[in-house]
Formats: C-alpha cells, sequence, structure tokens
C-alpha cells in the first residue's frame, strides 16, 4: 500500500505541467474560450522595489535632498533619468520601455499600494495577493476569484503562473496550471514516455478522487507542448540559462498564449528588490535588475504581436521604501509605491495618482510615500474596462475595496 501511494506521488510530482488546486493536483474540465478573449499578465515584484526610482519626481527638490547618492540624475545628465513629463523621469535601465510610454501603451500609477500600514514582506505580499489588505482569513488570492467571474468554462491553462510553486494570488477553487522557468517549461519528462504514461493510466483507473485530476493534468501538460516550439527546446536546452531568465521566460509565455488561445490569465513572480544597501542611481545594484525586467516586459509585448492590443499587463510590489536613503546606501520598507501598466488599449503615456510631493509634511509618518490610491481601485478600472467585469463581479473579486471611483480613467474610450 506504502509503494502505491509513493508512485502515485512521483506521477504528480514528475508533470511539471500539471495544474495544482486546493484538493488536487490537475486542472478543471476544457473548454474553447473565445479567440478574441482578452488577457491579463501579472507581474510581482517581490521584496519591494523601489517606486521612487523607477519613477523618479526628479522636479521635486525634497527628492535629490533625502537621497544624496542615490537620487537619478536629472534628464539629459550622464546616467540621469529619462523624461517622462517635466516632473518625472524613469530610470535609465527601462530605457527599452520609453517606445511603449511614446505610443501611450504604457502609463504609471505613483503613491499607490496597499493600505495596510505593514511592512512585513511576508504580510504584505499576502494582502497583495488575497486582495484584502488586513484580513488574514481570506483563503483564495484575486486572481482566482477572478478567474471564476469569467465567462465560459475554466479550460486547463485558463490560468496560468510561471514558477515551482503555485502562487497565493492564484489558490482556490478555480485550478491552475505551473510552468516551470525556463527550457524546463516545455522539456518532455517522464510521462512523455508512452510506456511510463500507460502504466501511470492503469495506476489512476481505480481511484475516484484522483482519476480526473490526474487526466486533466496530463491535459494540461499536453496542451503546452503542443504550443511550444520543438526546435526552440533544443537550441534552449543546448545553453547555459542567463542569470536572470526574465526576458526568455516571458517571450516564451507570449508565444504560448499566442498559439493557444485558452490561456487568458498569467502570472509571474519576481525577487530581488530588497535593496536595504549599495542600491546604487543610474547603475548600480537596482540598475542591473531592472535592465532585464524592462527588457522581459519588452519582449513580452512584441512576442504577443498584435494580440498585444488586448493584453493588459500589471506591474506591481507589496510596498515601496523609504523616502530617505539610509547609511548603508540603499533604502528601507517604506509605503507607497508606483504601480506599472501596460497595454494596447490603455490610455497611457501618462503619471496618474494623487501626487502630494515629498515634502516631509506629506509623508506617511514623516518617512515614506504615502498610499493615496488602493491598488485594488486600480485592478478594478483594469477588470472594468479592459475584461469587462461588472459591479457583481468586482464586489466578489475585491469584496472590501474602497468605493471611491478613481478621478481619472485608465482606458481609453472604445
Amino acid at each position: 500500500m506504502q509503494r502505491r501511494i509513493f508512485l502515485k506521488s512521483m506521477a504528480l510530482s514528475s508533470a511539471s505541467l500539471i495544474a495544482i488546486g486546493n484538493d488536487a493536483w490537475a486542472a478543471s474540465t476544457s473548454a474553447t474560450l473565445r479567440p478574441d478573449q482578452r488577457k491579463l499578465i501579472v507581474v510581482m515584484l517581490r521584496g519591494a522595489i523601489d517606486g521612487l526610482n523607477v519613477v523618479a519626481p526628479y522636479a521635486d527638490p525634497n527628492y535629490a535632498r533625502l537621497r544624496p547618492t542615490i537620487a537619478l540624475a536629472r534628464p539629459g545628465m550622464e546616467n540621469g533619468a529619462l523624461d517622462l513629463d517635466g516632473r518625472f523621469g524613469l530610470h535609465p535601465a527601462l530605457a527599452p520601455l520609453m517606445p511603449l510610454w511614446q505610443k501611450r501603451q504604457l502609463a504609471f500609477v505613483h503613491a499607490s499600494g496597499s493600505p495596510d500600514p505593514t511592512r512585513s514582506h511576508f504580510d504584505a505580499q499576502d494582502y497583495l495577493e488575497s486582495g484584502t489588505p488586513g484580513r488574514k482569513s481570506t483563503q483564495d488570492g484575486w486572481l482566482n476569484r477572478l478567474v471564476a467571474t469569467l465567462p465560459g468554462a475554466p479550460t486547463p491553462t485558463r490560468a496560468v503562473s510561471i514558477g515551482a510553486v503555485l502562487p497565493r494570488i492564484l489558490a482556490g477553487r478555480i485550478n491552475s496550471t505551473l510552468i516551470a522557468n525556463g527550457a524546463a517549461s516545455t522539456r518532455a519528462d517522464l510521462l512523455d514516455r508512452p510506456n511510463m504514461a500507460a502504466a501511470f493510466d492503469r495506476l489512476y483507473m481505480d481511484n475516484p478522487k484522483f482519476a480526473q485530476a490526474y487526466q486533466d493534468g496530463r491535459s494540461a501538460h499536453r496542451e503546452v507542448m503542443a504550443a511550444s516550439d520543438g526546435n526552440e527546446m533544443q537550441v534552449a536546452d543546448g545553453g547555459a540559462p542567463l542569470p536572470n531568465g526574465f526576458p526568455a521566460d516571458a517571450a516564451r509565455l507570449a508565444r504560448l498564449m499566442r498559439r493557444d488561445p485558452n490561456i487568458q490569465v498569467a502570472f509571474f513572480g519576481l525577487g530581488g528588490w530588497d535593496t536595504h544597501a549599495n542600491q546604487g542611481a543610474g547603475t548600480g545594484q537596482l540598475a542591473n535588475r531592472l535592465a532585464p525586467l524592462g527588457q522581459g516586459l519588452v519582449q513580452l509585448a512584441n512576442a504577443l504581436g498584435p494580440m498585444f492590443d488586448d493584453t493588459a499587463i500589471v506591474v506591481m510590489s507589496e510596498f515601496g521604501r523609504t523616502a530617505a536613503e539610509n547609511g548603508n546606501g540603499g533604502t528601507d520598507h517604506g509605503h507607497g509605491n508606483v504601480m506599472w501598466l501596460m497595454g494596447g488599449a490603455l490610455a497611457g503615456g501618462k503619471v496618474y495618482g494623487d501626487w502630494r510631493g515629498m515634502d516631509p509634511a506629506q509623508l506617511h509618518e514623516g518617512r515614506d510615500l504615502p498610499v493615496n490610491t488602493d491598488f485594488r481601485q486600480v485592478l478594478a478600472q483594469v477588470l472594468q474596462h479592459h475584461l469587462q467585469r461588472d459591479a457583481k463581479s468586482l464586489a466578489a473579486i475585491f469584496p472590501d475595496r474602497p468605493k471611491d471611483d478613481l478621478a481619472w480613467r485608465l482606458y481609453r474610450e472604445t
């Protein structure tokens, strides 16, 4: 009996592209989505990125005063900020994104984030993913609740996450598919061997709890493999992985989305943003991490091709960092941050938000950028105007979000 249970566990763990849910390891039943279904991709920067150096308020004299060694230089200077609107400048490591800004396909919402005051990475990430700041009892993630409101039956790959474990944001009753990072995402596995697959098929026939889950998980794996390019796999397997694989993973996801119309929602989690020391300004530690992030976002947009016009991309982090630099040339845990938005239908080319400056009197607790715009209000606009979710759906996805509408609209009238 113990050997039988062990073999079942091995079968499930060896199929790296199996979906994961609350009570099973496989995805829901399959149904074909409309080919014109709009897409959503969420990129979460774990570790609290420094939004004040991503979109720098260079025109505010307090910015340079509070950050004497890490503030970005003014536009036009060496390694200076890239001017956005005469007030704010983009970090120079993100220069590849500027064409999207100029096409009005990129926007930012400054002084935004979670209203909960915690400076704990664990708690803040939990609240950002559950969509219920301050409430630890929420069992599911807001992306899972979103998928539950979408029309049509969910498919095995309707919601996918790139990474090793199911993220909190996709936990819930609607099952999701995990796709491994790097070349492993499309590499054949043990169950792709016919003899081995047949053996495990027989193993699951007499187990009513796991039989359907196993078959659905195998279906999700076959769907991703069928949407992959075999030649690309061979080339990737022959070379060493890049230090930061986001550009390659982003381009791979985009190609999968183009080949498999069932994929509608996707999630990336990227770490390494907790810059307590030696953060740098236009160059240095933060710049070295921003460069592949920007390249990956551009890869994502380019590889999506025409589908980018029907895709919304949201980049967010659990909280921002202190307005003033610390004694180690870095920044500590803060509060307000900046959200990034990309997409073809966006009313981009703007820095949105209720910006009140960096005078000490305007800072949260005298040290942090405040949260003047709740992240759920921003996401609600994306879901309402891009994914056409109605008021009832939005209430289910974000049950406690502020009722006040934003004073500005992020999407063009269509």
